[in-house]
């Protein structure tokens, strides 16, 4: 691999770059939603169609395991490169607490198989990551997740959220546009070839 650089997408020294032989090797995207946009409705009714099957709820220091034996599963299933790369959780990443809330949802069964994990500072959350397992996409359980932390947080009285990712990941856009999240920055990773 040659060397890595990471630009905004309007940024000037992109063209330079690019006339010199480098290449987009991946795109990312910020987004924002505040308060006053959210469409409680709306996302209530996405928390409830993952309801209606599974168990969708906060998580707590008990469900450590089943954080790291999901993190375990999915950690190849990040697209992206370094601007989105998702660190494999420890212990500590794992824990959930009153700075690092987590949410997911649990089959009937029991088993852990969506999350997202929400850094809070202040009156604003960011989105650190939301995953769910192969086998259980295409249900809409991000959507649910990323709507229930929003619930959640709006009581615990945050006012900004921000999410953010590769903008190669299809379902993640979809659920953060299902949101009302708008995209307000776009990064492009660019990559010069070893010679």
């Amino acid at each position: 691999m040659g060397k890595i650089v990471v630009l905004p997408l309007d940024d000037p020294r992109r063209a330079v770059l690019e006339a010199e032989g480098w290449s987009i090797a991946a795109r990312s995207f910020g987004a924002q939603l505040d308060a006053p946009r959210v469409d409680r409705q709306r996302l209530q009714q996405l928390v409830a169609e993952v309801e209606r099957s599974d168990s969708l709820r906060e998580l707590t220091v008990a469900d450590v395991n089943a954080v790291l034996s999901l993190d375990a599963a999915t950690f190849d299933d990040y697209p992206g490169s370094v601007a989105t790369r998702h660190e494999r959780l420890g212990r500590l990443r794992a824990t959930p607490s009153v700075f690092r809330r987590a949410y997911g949802v649990f089959l009937p069964a029991g088993e852990l198989v969506a999350m997202t994990f929400v850094d809070v500072e202040g009156v604003t959350a960011e989105t650190d990551f939301t995953v769910v397992r192969r086998d259980q996409r295409g249900r809409r359980l991000g959507f649910a997740v990323k709507a229930c932390s929003v619930l959640a947080l709006l009581s615990y009285g945050v006012t900004r959220f921000r999410t953010g990712g590769s903008a190669d990941n299809a379902a993640i856009l979809r659920a953060n546009d299902a949101m009302g999240y708008i995209r307000d920055e776009e990064w492009v990773t660019l990559e010069q070839d070893a010679r």
